[in-house]
């Protein structure tokens, strides 16, 4: 639940770089994905039309404030997102660094400060530090969104022993991983972890078969789901046996 929401998936999908408007609403379908993100850009580059392949999709809309650096400029974006798209989500997005897209932490808080305040329900796209996550939850998120990777990078869950340590630290909070995820065992993997949900775009977008591709990553995100829910069985350092040695036939 995000937000007091329930929503009928547990994959969240981007919307950027499809072949074509009408493969991405039948890959958004076959994926059964529950939210999917626009970027005010996006939107501005496809008008009304894409507005309405959007809203057509059924899917819950999460605007996102893509390409931001600024605290300043992801406000005064959001601000915009929530004014044409009708919804006081946001997937809060300020860039610190170039080549890897890693959010700044500084002016991530204080653009999260300033929109909570106005009303926002703030998703925000973070790294696996506890203390900025502490942050974001004193400035009002009730969501953190930590990166598997870079963005586009397909490498998975990069720092799996940070994320596991996050799952364990904030238990209560919904968390998404967000970013980086190329397959989907990935996904699962992220699942089976005890993350809330998967957001991608890439990985979708860019494949040979988008909707194929969207339909296994939408039955991932479910396995995964069931395995954790289910409870994965231990690690062992030793191998045992499954078959008991107790009433054996003694052969000798």
């Amino acid at each position: 639940m995000f937000y007091g929401v329930d929503l009928p998936s547990r994959l969240m999908l981007g919307t950027a770089q499809y072949p074509s408007p009408a493969v991405l609403a039948e890959a958004v379908s076959a994926s059964g994905a529950g939210v999917i993100t626009v970027s005010l850009r996006r939107e501005g580059a496809g008008g009304a039309a894409f507005r309405d392949l959007l809203t057509g999709t059924g899917c819950r809309l999460l605007p996102n404030t893509a390409g931001c650096h600024t605290a300043r400029e992801a406000v005064t974006t959001a601000q915009m997102a929530r004014e044409i798209f009708g919804t006081n989500w946001i997937k809060l997005e300020v860039i610190g660094h170039a080549d890897t897209l890693q959010p700044d932490p500084f002016a991530l808080v204080e653009a999260a400060r300033i929109l909570c305040a106005e009303g926002f329900e703030v998703f925000p796209y973070t790294t696996e530090d506890l203390i900025v996550g502490e942050k974001l939850l004193e400035a009002g998120c009730e969501v953190l969104m930590p990166w598997g990777a870079p963005i586009g990078s397909g490498q998975g869950l990069r720092h799996r022993e940070a994320l596991r340590s996050m799952r364990a630290h904030f238990k209560g909070v919904p968390l998404v991983i967000d970013a980086g995820i190329g397959a989907p065992s990935q996904a699962m993997e992220a699942m089976e972890m005890g993350f809330d949900a998967v957001l991608l775009n890439t990985a979708v977008a860019k494949a040979l078969d988008p909707v194929g591709m969207a339909r296994a990553f939408g039955q991932a995100v479910h396995a995964g789901r069931l395995a954790y829910e289910a409870g994965l069985m231990p690690r062992r350092d030793m191998a045992e046996a499954s078959t008991p040695i107790f009433g054996m036939a003694d052969l000798a």
